[in-house]
C-alpha cells in the first residue's frame, strides 16, 4: 500500500504569501516609526503646554496663536458686561453641570470669561459670588458648532462648546475674541462657580501603539521566515 502524498503548494501561491507578508512587515515599521515620532510630538507638546499653564501670568498676546498661546496663563484687566451669563453643559471631577461664561470688556476687545464650574442646583446667578477683576487663567481657543454628540442651539439657549463668536451674536454684541479665559478659582472656598478646574493633561500612548505595530511586523517576519522554509522542503 502505497503512502498517500501531499499535494504541492503552487508556486504563485508562495509568491503572492512573500509579498504580502514583505509589504505588510514594511507596513508595520512604518506605522511604528511614525508612533514614535508622534510620541516625541507628544513629549514636547506636554513640556511647552506645562511651561505655559503652570508659569507667571503674561500679558494677553497681541495676536492669538492657538500654537503659541492655547493655555497660556495670563492676567487680564476688564470690566464684565451687563448681559446674562451663558451656561455650556459639562462634566467635570465634581460632577454633571455647566460652565458659567461671562463677556469681559477689555482693552483687545470682548473676551468670554469661564468664571467656573456650577453644579444643576447652583445654576442661579444669585447663588454665585460677584465676578472679580483682574482675572488670571488660562486661555483656550473657542469650539464653533458644538461636539460630535450635541450641536448648540442658540435659539434655545442650549449650549454644549465654548462658541465665542456664537455666543457673542446670541447677547447682542457684534464682534469677539476668538478664544476664552478659564480663570482660577479667585474667590471663597465655597463659593460657586468654581473657577481652577482645567484640565491640563493629555493623552500619550503613542508608545504602547508602537510596540503593538513593531510587534505585529516582528510576528509576520516570523510567517514569511515559516513560508520560505515550507517552500524550500517542498523543493525537496
Amino acid at each position: 500500500m502505497s503512502a498517500q502524498t501531499v499535494p504541492r503548494r503552487p508556486l504563485w501561491v508562495t509568491v503572492v504569501l512573500l509579498v504580502l507578508s514583505a509589504a505588510l512587515i514594511v507596513v508595520f515599521v512604518l506605522l511604528g516609526n511614525w508612533q514614535m515620532r508622534r510620541l516625541g510630538w507628544k513629549q514636547d507638546l506636554i513640556a511647552v503646554v506645562g511651561a505655559r499653564a503652570f508659569g507667571d501670568p503674561a500679558d494677553m498676546p497681541a495676536q492669538f496663536d492657538p500654537n503659541l498661546h492655547a493655555y497660556l496663563r495670563v492676567s487680564v484687566d476688564g470690566e464684565f458686561l451687563d448681559a446674562a451669563p451663558i451656561l455650556i453643559k459639562a462634566v467635570t471631577e465634581i460632577g454633571p453641570g455647566y460652565w458659567v461664561m461671562s463677556p469681559m470688556q477689555t482693552e483687545a476687545g470682548i473676551l468670554w470669561v469661564n468664571r467656573g464650574f456650577v453644579p444643576p442646583d447652583r445654576r442661579d446667578p444669585a447663588q454665585w459670588a460677584a465676578p472679580l477683576a483682574p482675572i488670571t487663567g488660562l486661555l483656550r481657543p473657542d469650539s464653533p458648532g458644538g461636539t460630535l454628540m450635541e450641536r448648540n442651539r442658540p435659539d434655545a439657549d442650549r449650549w454644549v462648546s465654548r462658541d465665542t463668536q456664537a455666543m457673542s451674536e446670541a447677547r447682542g454684541f457684534r464682534s469677539t475674541l476668538p478664544y476664552f479665559l478659564d480663570a482660577d478659582h479667585l474667590t471663597g472656598t465655597g463659593d460657586w462657580p468654581r473657577g481652577g478646574l482645567t484640565v491640563v493633561r493629555f493623552s500619550n500612548s503613542h508608545l504602547s501603539y508602537a510596540l503593538t505595530w513593531y510587534a505585529m511586523a516582528v510576528l509576520f517576519a516570523a510567517a514569511l521566515v515559516y513560508v520560505v522554509r515550507s517552500g524550500l522542503k517542498d523543493t525537496d
